[in-house]
C-alpha cells in the first residue's frame, strides 16, 4: 500500500506491541518504511512458559496456523498506521493576534513561510487557545485539560506558588514514556519558582531537554541573559529571542536525529514574540516604516515578520533532515493580541484580532480565537480551510491517538481527538469547548462553544478588573474564594458562523437553545469549579508587602 493510499488512523506501531489471542501470540515490529510480522505460539510445558517457533513445524500445521492468525487479524481490533509513529512539532507564539498573519488577512505584514505552511496543510479558521491569558493557556495545551481544572488560574508571577504539577500528565510525559524524545525551547511560564527545587520544572513535566525562561526573555528580547538550559544558567546571549530559540531547537533536533534517527520526537517551540517589550531587527523594521503609522507599529510588524523567518528556518531543517513526511507541525498562539498601551511597556503592541470582538484577557473570541495551522506532508491534504471549532486542548488526545499512546483513564480530558479533522472530516466532540478566566477584562468571564453557537456568562461575584484593585493583582486567597464559589447569573448567545464579531445577542430569539446551552454551561462550570485546587498564597503576598531592604 502506498503512502497516499494509507488511511490515517490505521497504524503499525514503532515499538513491538504483542497481541495475545486464543490461537497464539504475535507482535508487529516496524522500522521506517519496513514492517514485518513475527508470530509465535506461547506453549506451556509442566507450568513453564516457552516460545516455540512456528517455522519448525510441519507445513500442514504451519498453513493451518497461518490461516488462523490471518483470521485473527481480520477479526481483531488491531490498528495500523504509518510505518513509524509521527513526530510532533508545536510552535507557540505569545500574544499573536488572529489577524496578525498575511494568510489571516493582515494588509501589511508579510509572512511567506507561514503562508506556505498553511498552503501545504490546514489553515483552521476557528482555532482556539485554551485561555485568554498566558500561563493558563500553556498549561491547557500541554495537559488537554481546561486550565482551571489543573489550578493554573492566571499568568504566573515570578515566585508565585502556582505551578503545573508533575502528577498531571502532559503531552511530553505521555509521549516520553512511550519512547519519544522530548524538548521545549523558549517561554515556559508554567511555574513561579523557575529553576528552583521547590517546584516542578520542565523536566518534571516530561521534557528531556529544556532551554527556557520563566516568563519574558529579559532584560529585553534582544540579547537576553535569563535563559536556562537543563537547570544551568546560560548567561548573556546575542540576538533576538525567537531566533535564539530556533537556534536551540535546530541544534537539539539535529543532535537527536544523529543519536537515533528512528526515535520519534515531540519538540515544543515557544516564542516570546510578539509579546512586549517588542524589539525587532533593524532591517525588518525598515521594510515597514512606509506602511506603519509610526515607529512603534513598524517594530510590531517586523516582530511578526521575524517569527515568520524563524518558522521558515524550522521548516527548512525538517526538509534537510528528510522529516517533513514524518512530522505533524502545528503553529498557533497562546491567546489574542495585547491591547495597545494597556500598561507602560505595551506601547508597541499593535496586534489585531481582525474581525473578532475583544483582545487578550477577553472571553469574547478576540481573546481566545487564534491562528491555527497544521501540516503533515503527504498525509494531510494541502489547502484545507475548515471552519469547525478546534482547540489547543485537542492536541494531547490527537497526538496520543496518532502515536498509539494510552491516556490514563483517571485524566479528565476537556479536549477531543481531532484526527478526523486532519483527514478533512468532521470532529465528533463529546463535550463543547469551555473557557473561564476569573480576571477577564470583558464583562462575561465564562464561555462555551458548541458547533456554530457560543454562549458567554457573567458571575454573581464582583467584576475583579472593575473593582479598583480591591482583589489584588493575581491569584490570592480572596480571588480563589470567588473562583470556587461564584455562580453564573447572566448569559449572552451568539451564532459565530453568522456573527463573527459577536455583535448580535440572540438570547431573546433563541430561548430554547439558550436554556439548553445554559444548562450545559452551568454543569460544566460547576464540575471544573469543584476540581480546581486551592493554592496557599499567603506567604507569597505577605513577602511582597514587606518593605524592601536597602
Amino acid at each position: 500500500m502506498s503512502k497516499e493510499q494509507r488511511p490515517l488512523g490505521l497504524r503499525i506501531t514503532h515499538n513491538p506491541r504483542p497481541y495475545s489471542g486464543p490461537y497464539g501470540r504475535f507482535a508487529l515490529v516496524s522500522a521506517r518504511g519496513v514492517a514485518c510480522l513475527k508470530w509465535r505460539v506461547l506453549c506451556s510445558v509442566d507450568g513453564v512458559s516457552m516460545y516455540s517457533s512456528l517455522w519448525n513445524r510441519n507445513r500442514v500445521m504451519i498453513r493451518a496456523l497461518q490461516m488462523i492468525v490471518l483470521l485473527a487479524f481480520v477479526l481483531s481490533p488491531l490498528q495500523w498506521s504509518e510505518a513509524a509513529r509521527p513526530n510532533f512539532l508545536v510552535i507557540l507564539c505569545d500574544d499573536l493576534g488572529y489577524g496578525d498573519l498575511e494568510c489571516y488577512g493582515h494588509p501589511h505584514i508579510k509572512t511567506p513561510h507561514l503562508n506556505q505552511l498553511a498552503d501545504q496543510g490546514i489553515r483552521f479558521t476557528d482555532f482556539y487557545s485554551t485561555a485568554p491569558v498566558c500561563s493558563s493557556s500553556r498549561a491547557g495545551l500541554l495537559t488537554g485539560q481546561t486550565p482551571n481544572r489543573v489550578g493554573i488560574y492566571d499568568w504566573i508571577p515570578e515566585g508565585h506558588p502556582m505551578y503545573l504539577k508533575k502528577e498531571i500528565p502532559t503531552i511530553a510525559t505521555l509521549l516520553g514514556n512511550a519512547g519519544y524524545a522530548t524538548a521545549v525551547c523558549g517561554k515556559w511560564h508554567c511555574n513561579g519558582e523557575f529553576n528552583e527545587p521547590t517546584q516542578d520544572q520542565p523536566n518534571h513535566n516530561g521534557f528531556d531537554h529544556w532551554f527556557a525562561t520563566q516568563n519574558n526573555a529579559s532584560p529585553r528580547h534582544e540579547n537576553p541573559v535569563n535563559f536556562v538550559r537543563n537547570g544551568q544558567k546560560v548567561g548573556p546571549l546575542e540576538g533576538f529571542s525567537c531566533q535564539l530559540v530556533t537556534d536551540e531547537a535546530i541544534r537539539w533536533l539535529k543532535h537527536q536525529q544523529k543519536q537515533d534517527s528512528e526515535e520519534p520526537f515531540f519538540l515544543h517551540v515557544c516564542f516570546h514574540e510578539p509579546h512586549e517589550p517588542v524589539e525587532s531587527p533593524d532591517d525588518l523594521v525598515a521594510e515597514y516604516r512606509d506602511v506603519a503609522e509610526n515607529e512603534d507599529e513598524a517594530q510590531y510588524f517586523a516582530n511578526v515578520a521575524n517569527i515568520d523567518l524563524a518558522v521558515g528556518r524550522l521548516m527548512k531543517t525538517l526538509d534537510e533532515l528528510k522529516l517533513a513526511e514524518d512530522t505533524l507541525v502545528v503553529f498557533t498562539s497562546d491567546n489574542g493580541p495585547e491591547t495597545l498601551n494597556r500598561y507602560r511597556t505595551a506601547n508597541r503592541s499593535y496586534g489585531t484580532p481582525g474581525p473578532l470582538r475583544g483582545m487578550k484577557l477577553h472571553i469574547y473570541d478576540g481573546g481566545i480565537r487564534v491562528a491555527g495551522i497544521a501540516r503533515w506532508t503527504g498525509t494531510i491534504e494541502a489547502g484545507q480551510t475548515p471552519s469547525m471549532p478546534v482547540c489547543a486542548l485537542d492536541l494531547l488526545p490527537t497526538f496520543c491517538n496518532l502515536a498509539d499512546v494510552e491516556i490514563p483513564k483517571s485524566v479528565s480530558l476537556d479536549g477531543t481527538d481531532i484526527t478526523a479533522a486532519l483527514k478533512g472530516g468532521e470532529v465528533d466532540r463529546e463535550q463543547p469547548l469551555f473557557w473561564h478566566y476569573y480576571r477577564a477584562y470583558s464583562d462575561p468571564l465564562v464561555a462555551m462553544r458548541d458547533g456554530d453557537w457560543k454562549i458567554v456568562a457573567h458571575w454573581d461575584a464582583p467584576h475583579i478588573v472593575k473593582s479598583g484593585g480591591k482583589f489584588g493583582g493575581n491569584v490570592n486567597a480572596e480571588t480563589q474564594k470567588l473562583i470556587k464559589t461564584a455562580q453564573l447569573v447572566k448569559f449572552e448567545l451568539y451564532n459565530i458562523a453568522e456573527d463573527i464579531g459577536e455583535k448580535n445577542d440572540l438570547t431573546k430569539q433563541e430561548p430554547e437553545r439558550l436554556e439548553r446551552m445554559k444548562s450545559q454551561l452551568v454543569e460544566k462550570y460547576q464540575r471544573v469549579q469543584s476540581a480546581g485546587p486551592v493554592w496557599d498564597t499567603d506567604e507569597y503576598w505577605e513577602a511582597r508587602q514587606r518593605p524592601r531592604k536597602k
